[in-house]
């Protein structure tokens, strides 16, 4: 597929599409290297599609913490990053890097999809803001201790990966004293619903305590995709244990004349229901390892 089909949202005649439905979902258990070999599948197969998708809401150089359309812009929960190094972890087509790059950032990204970096440097070319990005795990971010002022996550990386804490330890490696970490994941409490816009989604179904992660998997039991869920306790105990200091949980309620949805995310459950959860940290000096 060209960068002309892409933009056109044509694919030989036909849109881009998204991996076809898993045989089967279960909740189980899954390995770290299962869980990054799916994730890793399944976003390359589905960076076209989602790029198609949600282009137009995320834009080429805009920072959206999620589906809600709360906009670093408005909130500055990173603070003024014109001037220092930052890091964008999971960044996908790296809309929310450019963005700081755009405010005078030292910015850089790791992102696992090597289809998701494509897209970023289409977006690079089409924007003219270059955002610099390498593939990497999260939980093995290949930077040296200390060397970011800010680190940020908008739905990436921490939802996918099996050990949460792994990821945050590392960002408690790189960054330095006092500096910020922020980052945004679906919110606890969605899990019990079902991921869905309507009426369904309101109905509690699973218990919000049962901890064994997301998987759609074939028929042998090959997981296509893994997500992993947490309690908001779950969060602070992950976040504080890896050094860092919570500073705020920031729940953004759905705005007024805000009618697009976005899978499970949507008007009518957006009124009733925090959708998206934002755990603002730091550094603290008097706890460094």
């Amino acid at each position: 597929m060209t960068d002309a089909d892409l933009e056109s949202g044509d694919q030989g005649g036909q849109p881009p599409s998204y991996p076809e439905d898993a045989a089967h979902v279960a909740r189980r258990m899954a390995t770290a290297a299962e869980t990054v070999r799916a994730n890793h599948w399944w976003w390359d197969a589905a960076a076209d599609a989602y790029q198609a998708e949600h282009g137009a809401f995320l834009g080429d150089v805009r920072f959206v913490w999620g589906p809600e359309g709360l906009d670093e812009a408005d909130v500055t929960l990173l603070g003024d990053v014109a001037g220092r190094r930052v890091l964008e972890i999971g960044s996908g087509a790296g809309q929310c890097g450019r963005w700081l790059v755009a405010r005078g950032a030292r910015a850089v990204a790791v992102e696992l999809s090597a289809r998701q970096l494509w897209h970023s440097r289409r977006l690079d070319g089409r924007s003219g803001v270059r955002l610099p990005a390498v593939q990497a795990d999260a939980s093995r971010l290949p930077f040296a201790e200390r060397s970011f002022d800010a680190v940020c996550s908008s739905y990436g990386a921490l939802p996918f990966v099996a050990d949460a804490g792994a990821v945050c330890a590392e960002v408690a490696r790189v960054l330095r004293p006092g500096g910020r970490f922020v980052f945004s994941v679906t919110h606890p409490v969605r899990w019990s619903f079902p991921d869905d816009p309507g009426e369904e989604g309101l109905t509690a179904v699973q218990s919000y305590f049962d901890r064994l992660p997301y998987v759609e998997q074939d028929e042998e039991g090959v997981a296509s995709y893994v997500e992993h869920h947490r309690t908001v306790g779950d969060w602070v105990r992950i976040v504080v244990g890896s050094g860092l200091r919570l500073l705020d949980i920031v729940e953004p309620e759905w705005p007024v004349g805000h009618d697009q949805a976005w899978g499970g995310w949507s008007p009518l459950r957006g009124r009733l229901l925090p959708g998206t959860a934002i755990f603002v940290c730091d550094l603290d000096p008097g706890n460094l390892r």
